[in-house]
């Protein structure tokens, strides 16, 4: 099965790294969900939420300040100035 290798990090540590089945994020011009096989892309973020589906695992939720996304040959890396992480199950 296909998966993104994903990396969150904050201008002073990693958040969060590994294999995911999905990513979404909060663009500038709105909500991105990023899947295996995806195009490539680079796009600006602003606050909100960031969340990783593992491909084991709870989700990962991160809320995150300005960044930016980079997506390309499944991989996705997600940098922002600063990050606060939680873990909820998903759709709590």
């Amino acid at each position: 099965m296909a998966h993104l290798e994903v990396d969150l990090v904050a201008a002073d540590r990693t958040i969060w790294s590994g294999e995911a089945s999905m990513v979404s994020a909060p663009a500038a011009d709105g909500e991105v969900g990023i899947l295996p096989g995806h195009t490539p892309l680079l796009a600006v973020l602003r606050a909100g939420e960031v969340r990783i589906t593992p491909v084991s695992g709870q989700m990962v939720r991160t809320s995150v300040d300005a960044g930016f996304i980079s997506v390309d040959a499944d991989r996705v890396t997600v940098v922002t100035d600063s990050a606060t992480r939680g873990s909820r199950p998903a759709g709590h």
